[in-house]
């Protein structure tokens, strides 16, 4: 299903290790694109077919950002060490590893998009493009819209979800088949769900440490570090030419996008009409054609 690899392996960072997969050639004359996959914690499985793109000449790196996935998992750190310093020094090592620091295209997918922007507004000399895919500006504006979101759920859900967050009782059985129903709207409305969704799903689940620390117990439930992390104040100084992706039922609504679109010079924006927030699992098609349109825009 997905194009095979040229290239796996780790690159040190700091005691630590990344984890990266190469699909296609870095010399191929593109910069490649780099995938940052969202969470904070999950892992790149479910973004992998982005490497259809490889195919069209444009080589793509997925990673595992450390804390999950084949990177090192380090789940006795607290919240001072999972920081959005500690993924912008990661990705910046990566670059350098890599030896693609000087000509390279982000991908960001959710908190992967927040992190992308982040890293943007610092103007590095070798980004050359921007794709921020169903993510938010602000992570108030987040939390607002996504009880904006849970109030569209049937009341005996909503009820559920109320009481067992009154206790604290995250896991109870009765609570996960609340917040499914949210996720089954709102974050992936393909049916069955992918397995490179559920791989990341699993891996997550085995080592929520940057997850639940960073966010919280769920997309609807930020209390973490993040809840009050925003990106719309520097905005204007991204250079590069972006696109905004996000989809008619996603959980990064209109509102949490608009700021990305009102803020940054050069931007344009897709909704995809039939997804939430994995267009590219959602809607593969559609999706493909809107990366490709714009990857050759770059020139």
């Amino acid at each position: 299903m997905f194009a095979t690899p040229s290239a796996t392996g780790t690159v040190p960072f700091g005691e630590h290790r990344t984890w990266y997969r190469v699909t296609g050639e870095l010399d191929s004359g593109n910069p490649p694109l780099v995938v940052m996959h969202g969470g904070p914690g999950s892992t790149h499985d479910y973004l992998l077919s982005l490497t259809e793109l490889a195919a069209q000449g444009w080589p793509v790196i997925h990673y595992d950002q450390l804390g999950n996935g084949a990177s090192t998992h380090l789940p006795d750190r607290g919240a001072d060490f999972w920081t959005v310093d500690l993924f912008l020094r990661e990705l910046d090592n990566l670059l350098g590893h890599l030896g693609v620091a000087d000509d390279y295209i982000l991908f960001g997918q959710s908190w992967g998009g927040m992190l992308a922007a982040e890293h943007a507004v610092r103007r590095p000399a070798g980004l050359r493009g921007m794709v921020i895919a169903n993510s938010p500006a602000s992570m108030p504006l987040w939390r607002a819209e996504a009880l904006r979101l849970r109030a569209g759920l049937p009341e005996a859900l909503q009820e559920a979800l109320t009481r067992h967050e009154a206790t604290g009782s995250f896991d109870d059985p009765e609570y996960q088949h609340a917040m499914y129903a949210y996720y089954q709207r709102h974050v992936c409305r393909a049916d069955p769900i992918p397995p490179e969704v559920m791989r990341t799903l699993m891996a997550l689940g085995s080592d929520p440490t940057v997850y639940g620390t960073m966010n919280g117990p769920n997309d609807f439930t930020v209390i973490g570090t993040l809840r009050d992390w925003s990106v719309i104040d520097r905005l204007h100084a991204v250079e590069v030419p972006t696109l905004l992706v996000s989809g008619r039922y996603d959980e990064a609504t209109p509102a949490t996008v608009q700021p990305f679109y009102d803020e940054i010079p050069d931007v344009s924006w897709e909704i995809l009409e039939k997804s939430s927030h994995m267009p590219h699992v959602e809607e593969p098609e559609r999706f493909l054609e809107v990366m490709t349109e714009y990857l050759g825009s770059l020139g």
